[in-house]
């Protein structure tokens, strides 16, 4: 059912798709089957809905990253995928050149920027915000209030706690922006964040690693390792007595 007090420009609309009043579906947007989109969703050209998927109120898609102060060119393309049974919380902002895998929550408030690509079976909780050019794997799940830097690359399976700040300029910004210089934290495979812990710029976290909650990471953690501290230190491996 489509409310006569919503705006909808395409036609590529599958069966069984609600589309509530004050909700603007633009031309190019293809919306697969059994899809609810609230009021105040706003759904921009290039946007690629797939079944199942619950959009709740003042949800923005294909928002264009631009920003006179922007110490950075960005660069994307008009287009966002969302897989199928996923479900986008109230004014959640996807920009354009996203992908977000099956059977993903996106919390409400979250931010997700360009070039960002978002795992199946992932959960995005409340006000996280991923910045551009990050991969979030499969199975993945970061808890409210975290922030994912720029130039991030998350495995699977990894939990990052509630507060978790994250940083890809050891410059603080003093340089400008540099493509080879700037870069995030790597969390690999398994991995686990405590909360309130702080990740500097270019670290890896190594498989199986947990970094304890308040902890400032300021160098790679070994597979497997407990690290707790400012600076954060290796206290014991997993499995080992």
């Amino acid at each position: 059912m489509i409310s006569d007090r919503a705006v909808v420009q395409t036609a590529d609309i599958g069966d069984n798709v609600y589309i509530r009043e004050f909700a603007v579906v633009r031309a190019g947007v293809k919306l697969g089957r059994n899809v609810t989109v609230h009021p105040f969703v706003v759904i921009e050209p290039g946007v690629v809905i797939g079944d199942n998927v619950e959009i709740f109120p003042g949800t923005y898609i294909g928002k264009v990253p631009k920003g006179a102060a922007l110490a950075r060119q960005p660069e994307y393309r008009p287009q966002v995928t969302i897989g199928a049974n996923c479900s986008l919380g109230p004014h959640a902002v996807i920009y354009y050149d996203v992908e977000i895998g099956e059977n993903t929550l996106i919390g409400d408030g979250a931010s997700v920027r360009e070039q960002c690509r978002i795992g199946c079976n992932c959960i995005l909780s409340r006000y996280v915000t991923v910045n551009y050019a990050t991969t979030v794997g499969n199975n993945t799940k970061i808890m409210d209030s975290t922030h994912i830097t720029g130039k991030c690359l998350i495995g699977d399976n990894v939990f990052i706690s509630l507060c978790v700040g994250s940083t890809n300029d050891n410059a603080i910004g003093r340089l400008g922006y540099q493509e080879d210089r700037v870069k995030g934290p790597v969390i690999e495979n398994g991995a686990a964040v405590g909360a309130g812990a702080m990740l500097m710029p270019a670290i890896v976290i190594h498989e199986g690693a947990v970094v304890g909650a308040g902890s400032v990471v300021t160098r790679d953690v070994p597979a497997r390792s407990v690290v707790m501290g400012s600076p954060a230190t290796v206290r014991r491996y997993i499995g080992v007595d």
